[in-house]
């Protein structure tokens, strides 16, 4: 039994060695089964749960999130350690030596005015630390996994700092209704592939408007989502209290409901 067990306030290092109790021969079966691709969702479902109690200002699930997030961490973590890779210990001495490499206007003599100079010397130490010699390696330095239009502003970003980027947000909505019209002609042609290549285009020019507005494509599509079931719902209590089947009405019966209603509080 290890000797924590009764501990009053556990910090990192039992946290290190309770995931190694669990991973070890008298262990938890299920997380001795476990491997990095395994719990591969975990970690992202973990991070968004954070993410949610980050937005609800809730202050206690965001303390529990965390902890489920560092677990994640903890637990990949001891994978690796039982491969002789690495362990904990190594991922927080690499880290701390990139905070301080990446931050030389505060553990060194650098002279910043400024976040911006602040964030361009970050990114061109990140990029000679990285050995990233072209402007396309940063393109492609941007994970596939993330989600599509936080990718695609990412990309919209690096691909300006080359100076290959809109004037400002007239002129990417210019491009804008000029993938409206291509994608029109695609579905004019009846061509599937065409179809979806014109509709990712025009999807990504949406990012580009909005990166030119400062304007964050995620979230403004997740309060969009949000005001939408929020308008939905009206429609819906609506017609229940007037004895009215929602699938009985046309798509045009329910759009006068729609535009009657979607302002209402």
């Amino acid at each position: 039994m290890l000797d924590f067990l009764e501990n009053k306030y556990y910090t990192i290092n039992n946290l290190v060695k309770i995931m190694q109790k669990l991973r070890g021969e008298n262990g938890c079966p299920w997380d001795k089964e476990q491997t990095h691709k395994s719990i591969r969702n975990n970690f992202i479902e973990e991070v968004y749960e954070a993410v949610e109690a980050i937005d609800t200002d809730n202050t206690q699930l965001l303390r529990e999130e965390l902890g489920d997030v560092l677990l994640q961490v903890v637990f990949h973590c001891q994978i690796e350690f039982e491969k002789d890779s690495f362990c904990f210990d190594d991922v927080v001495n690499e880290l701390c030596q990139k905070l301080i490499i990446r931050h030389p206007h505060v553990f060194g003599d650098v002279s910043v005015n400024g976040t911006d100079e602040v964030l361009t010397n970050w990114e061109n130490i990140k990029n000679t630390t990285k050995g990233t010699t072209s402007y396309t390696q940063t393109l492609k330095n941007v994970p596939i996994v993330l989600p599509a239009l936080m990718r695609a502003e990412k990309i919209g970003k690096r691909a300006g700092k080359a100076g290959m980027d809109f004037k400002d947000y007239s002129s990417a909505l210019k491009c804008l209704k000029s993938e409206i019209d291509e994608l029109e002609q695609a579905v004019a042609s009846g061509n599937v592939s065409d179809i979806n290549d014109e509709l990712g285009d025009l999807i990504f020019s949406c990012v580009n408007v909005a990166r030119k507005l400062d304007v964050n494509a995620e979230e403004a599509l997740a309060k969009s989502s949000d005001k939408f079931i929020s308008r939905f719902e009206k429609i819906e209590n609506y017609l229940e209290l007037n004895g009215i089947d929602m699938k009985s009405l046309s798509i045009d019966e329910l759009d006068v409901y729609w535009q009657k209603l979607k302002d209402v509080t």
